[in-house]
């Protein structure tokens, strides 16, 4: 599996520099293989969805999970998002109430969120394929290098992205952002388990307000529209 062919044209370019040839050829050969002898999640068609949906030009705000739902016909390919008519996961439920609280968008009864990733939302998991009920199955397998480039890249853009960063892990990565141009907005992770730092972050008023000291237009952060 040639991972850099099935990316859009506009991400292999942007991913090239930032990339291991070697390491990323021997990350495709264990996809492969996982897909060929396991159920994996999301299915393939929709392993790059991320990328597909948000152009690099067009990414104004990225949100970074860690690792895809294991559960059948959930992950998708976007992070946090499930497909419409799956339930709700817990930590999506809090997000949207989050959001309700925070932009006053009443929560969507759908956990689909492709409409923000068309408007420039880049909803990345820091690994991107995971067994079926096998959490955490693919990490430490070179997905994360992979997805490190990505936003290095992003990094690299000379347009104000900016990065929200829930939860302990997520927060880690924002030491790959160095370019002053961008904003980074770190909180505690949506997770029921987490009792705090997350709920009254108001993360996504913040990040318009990011956008516009910017001069780059805000999200509108109803996934309906």
């Amino acid at each position: 599996m040639n991972l850099t062919e099935l990316l859009p044209a506009p991400w292999r370019a942007e991913l090239a520099p930032f990339l291991d040839p070697d390491r990323t050829a021997a990350l495709g050969e264990f996809v492969a293989a996982e897909y060929a002898a396991h159920t994996v999640y999301p299915p393939v068609e929709d392993l790059f969805a991320a990328y597909r949906l948000c152009p690099p030009a067009d990414t104004r705000v990225l949100i970074l999970g860690q690792d895809p739902y294991h559960g059948a016909g959930q992950a998708h390919g976007l992070s946090f998002s499930v497909r419409d008519g799956v339930r709700i996961p817990p930590s999506l439920r809090n997000v949207f109430k989050e959001l309700a609280e925070d932009v006053g968008v009443a929560p969507p009864p759908s956990g689909d969120l492709t409409g923000w990733a068309r408007q420039g939302v880049l909803l990345l998991n820091a690994v991107l394929t995971v067994r079926a009920a096998a959490a955490a199955s693919h990490a430490g397998r070179g997905w994360e290098a992979f997805t490190d480039a990505t936003i290095r890249a992003l990094n690299a853009r000379p347009e104000r992205v900016v990065f929200l960063l829930w939860g302990s892990y997520a927060r880690k990565k924002a030491a790959l952002v160095t370019n002053p141009v961008h904003a980074v907005l770190e909180s505690g992770h949506p997770s029921p388990l987490n009792t705090k730092g997350f709920r009254g972050a108001r993360p996504f008023s913040a990040a318009n307000k990011a956008l516009a000291d910017a001069g780059r237009p805000p999200v509108d952060w109803d996934p309906r529209a």
